[in-house]
């Protein structure tokens, strides 16, 4: 993999697919914690009500995607990323026309949200299979790297905007920006008018129990599969429990304005782009395994910073620097994490590992949330955070030991053809 490698084109078929991932991740980032607030703002829900929702509704949309993995394995990916866009965009839009009739309540609110977040794995599901078949094995890191870049800018780009659209216009102009993105995203992957190759087993018959769970088998069968598993449950959820802790800490305990703590969370975000555009060049000289156990050391080290936020302009630049190194971490991480996935499952497992992924994810960013913010209510933010901080510490002992591959070696036909793209 060559230093131009960032250049390179990936045909009509991908510059679709980017384009219709791009339109959503940058809807999604205008829109991004649109509903807590609507529930705060329009319904005035009560504190324990919004941690349902933020909590709830994923959680039943994961229960829902469980057997959408098998459904999705065995039917053309590109009319199911497509149908899933259009699930969500008319679950979204179902708000503004429920708000502005006066019918708009918190029921609504949870389902709208179980279903997109359901939704939301199928088509990550079926996206990481169509990228599968589409790009050759060698550019599935170019891929990957430009997914990883084009997620970062759009979460440094929207929420800031999405803020101030709010401001101006009322809470629910982003939802409907949201909606309105999916249906681009459908439109954009209708561009592509290439018949789908045929999925495996398309003339099988019902849905067996067993295959709920091949995913899973397959993650924990596969030995670096089963530490990166476990390695990303891990990190992914002590990271993202450390959220809405830091929010506490920052706006009630050290007296930060909003807009530091807008700034604290968008600006690190650009480190997403350095991260995402290192990749190709870092596998190419160092490996790809090299790659995966240090950076995915690194990742883990800058949390515990948190711990010594104090109130002021010396805070806020030591939140931004320690969220900008995980960000660069994360994002050189991911797309090698995601590429290997990709290399290491057959193409009659994608959509069923991935969906397990997914589904596992958010079920530990849930719990270890969960746990956060009993040890927060028992003790401090601080303190929870700092909980957090030391048992993420732990997780490298987890990443896979054995060096599998050499700087500019292939990692093609010598490798164990079996995994999916990143869980977004």
């Amino acid at each position: 993999m060559d230093i131009l490698a960032a250049r390179r084109s990936l045909g009509r078929r991908f510059r679709w697919l980017w384009t219709s991932y791009a339109v959503s991740a940058y809807g999604s980032g205008l829109g991004f914690g649109a509903l807590p607030l609507i529930a705060v703002l329009v319904l005035d829900a009560s504190p324990i009500e919004v941690s349902m929702l933020a909590a709830m509704g994923p959680a039943v949309g994961a229960l829902i995607a469980l057997p959408l993995g098998p459904w999705v394995e065995f039917r053309r990916k590109r009319p199911v990323m497509v149908a899933m866009d259009v699930i969500r965009f008319a679950a979204m839009v179902s708000i503004p026309i429920a708000y502005a009739v006066g019918w708009l309540g918190f029921v609504q609110l949870l389902v709208v949200s179980a279903v997109v977040a359901a939704a939301k794995i199928a088509f990550n599901a079926a996206s990481g299979a169509y990228l599968k078949s589409i790009v050759r094995q060698e550019n599935l890191l170019v891929a990957n790297a430009r997914f990883e870049s084009t997620n970062w800018s759009s979460i440094a780009v929207g929420p800031p905007l999405g803020g101030a659209a709010i401001g101006v216009f009322g809470p629910v102009v982003t939802v409907v920006a949201d909606a309105l993105s999916y249906l681009f995203s459908a439109l954009a992957l209708s561009a592509i008018r290439d018949r789908d190759e045929e999925p495996p087993h398309v003339g099988a018959p019902g849905m067996r129990g067993g295959q709920l769970f091949d995913g899973w088998r397959h993650l924990f069968t596969h030995p670096g599969l089963r530490a990166l598993y476990l390695n990303q449950l891990i990190v992914s959820g002590l990271i993202m429990a450390t959220e809405p802790l830091l929010a506490v800490l920052l706006l009630r305990e050290l007296g930060f304005a909003p807009w530091q703590y807008g700034l604290a969370f968008a600006a690190p975000c650009l480190g997403g782009l350095i991260g995402s555009r290192l990749a190709s060049r870092m596998v190419a000289r160092y490996g790809r395994d090299r790659i995966l156990r240090v950076v995915g050391t690194l990742r883990a080290v800058w949390l515990i910073g948190l711990v010594f936020i104090q109130p002021g302009p010396v805070g806020l630049v030591t939140v931004i620097g320690v969220e900008l190194a995980i960000i660069i971490s994360m994002s050189l991480y991911n797309p090698v994490l995601a590429t290997y996935r990709l290399e290491h499952t057959p193409e009659e497992l994608v959509a069923r590992t991935l969906s397990a992924w997914s589904i596992g994810t958010g079920a530990a960013i849930a719990l270890l949330s969960t746990l956060g913010g009993a040890i927060a209510a028992l003790t401090s933010a601080r303190t929870a955070i700092a909980v957090a901080g030391l048992l993420i510490l732990a997780s490298p002992l987890l990443l896979p030991r054995r060096e599998g591959s050499r700087p500019g070696q292939s990692t093609g036909s010598e490798l164990i053809t079996q995994t999916g793209m990143k869980s977004r």
